[in-house]
């Protein structure tokens, strides 16, 4: 039974797994706040655009 034990807390493979689960979560936070901050630009971008254009045909 101390055997087994100590083969279990000698096991990486499931620690490399949660390293990864981590790595993927934090790219995917850091995805998603950039797409927000692209998105907002756009919208001001476009909205921008819009204005030019209805001043320009009025």
């Amino acid at each position: 039974m101390r055997n087994f034990f100590n083969a279990f807390a000698k096991d990486e493979s499931g620690a490399t797994a949660i390293e990864y689960g981590l790595i993927a979560a934090l790219l995917s936070v850091a995805i998603i706040g950039t797409i927000g901050t692209v998105r907002d630009n756009l919208e001001t971008t476009y909205s921008t655009i819009g204005t030019e254009l209805a001043t320009a045909n009025g």
